[in-house]
């Protein structure tokens, strides 16, 4: 699927946002639904340790919001979405530009709506790995985001 204007707009917003434009990670692609989201994480004086190999803050900041984000754009103004808990397994050294792919398909959105039917708040936990260009992971990330109905806007 396609960026559309208004997930293009939401990239360039995402990527000029101080707290996340400092951390060194940039987003590289919204599909129009909002279902998948793919991040670089640049190796460069920004992102580099003492070590010379990329900061396991800089990976971890970069896709820190991703989850929340994705969820809230693509099930609406009826929920409400926090990050409730976030892990992540550093596996090797890296020592250039690092990717993140995001995905949440329609049968897991599909889930989550029928779950929220019968209880006001579910949490979720996703998986995602950091891997270099050539598909070697380097990291792996488990992020746990808290789903709730907004009550006070449902009728």
């Amino acid at each position: 699927m396609s960026e559309s204007i208004r997930t293009k707009l939401a990239r360039y917003r995402f990527n000029l946002f101080p707290a996340y434009r400092l951390a060194g990670g940039r987003v590289l692609y919204i599909a129009s639904d909002w279902q998948e989201i793919r991040v670089a994480i640049p190796h460069s004086w920004r992102t580099k340790n003492i070590f010379g190999t990329t900061f396991g803050g800089s990976l971890y900041a970069a896709i820190d919001p991703i989850y929340a984000v994705m969820l809230t754009q693509a099930l609406g103004n009826d929920y409400v979405v926090w990050d409730r808990a976030a892990s992540i397994e550093f596996l090797k050294p890296g020592s250039e530009t690092l990717y993140a792919r995001f995905r949440i398909p329609d049968a897991e959105l599909e889930t989550i709506e029928r779950e929220l039917e019968d209880q006001s708040s579910i949490t979720r936990t996703y998986t995602v790995d950091i891997v270099s260009a050539d598909g070697v992971r380097h990291a792996t990330a488990e992020k746990t985001v808290y789903i709730g109905t907004d009550e006070s806007k449902r009728a």
